[in-house]
């Protein structure tokens, strides 16, 4: 029994070792593959380094029968001390003949995109991320899942 807990942990470490420069990587399911207007996909992510540099990532899976190219997004970041700012992003997942971006395993896609390059947090503490679709209809279809990965640079 000994034996298994330490092989578990050894294989729990060694998964978590494999990526050093993550800060934070949560992926949110968007429900029934449509995502509304008025849902707002919320992060927190908790910084307690303000020296280091670090790259922000949208994170988004869409089926392929997503019927546009890119998906718009208002990103708002919320600091500790209740400053907010709103960005608009554009996401691209599909090049100009309709390819599909990023990785794939039959008709669902994962694609990475850089948001912020070479950010460094003013202060320690919790900072909120809002993600909302801003395409220009209500219920935008086939897309699965949003996500917001935080890491350092090197």
């Amino acid at each position: 029994m000994k034996n298994i807990s330490i092989l578990s942990l050894f294989a729990i470490l060694t998964i978590l070792s494999c990526d050093p420069n993550r800060v934070y990587e949560k992926n949110t399911k968007i429900p029934d593959g449509v995502w509304h207007r008025d849902n707002i996909v919320r992060f927190e992510l908790l910084v307690e380094d303000t020296l280091g540099s670090h790259n922000l990532y949208v994170n988004v899976r869409n089926a392929s029968l997503y019927p546009m190219r890119n998906l718009y997004l208002f990103i708002t970041t919320t600091a500790p001390s209740g400053h907010a700012v709103r960005d608009t992003v554009e996401v691209i997942l599909a090049d100009d003949r309709g390819k599909w971006l990023g990785s794939g395993l039959g008709d669902i896609w994962d694609l990475q995109q850089l948001y912020k390059e070479n950010v460094r947090f003013a202060q320690r503490g919790k900072y909120i991320f809002e993600f909302e679709q801003a395409m220009r209809t209500k219920k935008l279809p086939f897309i699965l899942d949003v996500g917001l990965r935080v890491e350092k640079v090197d």
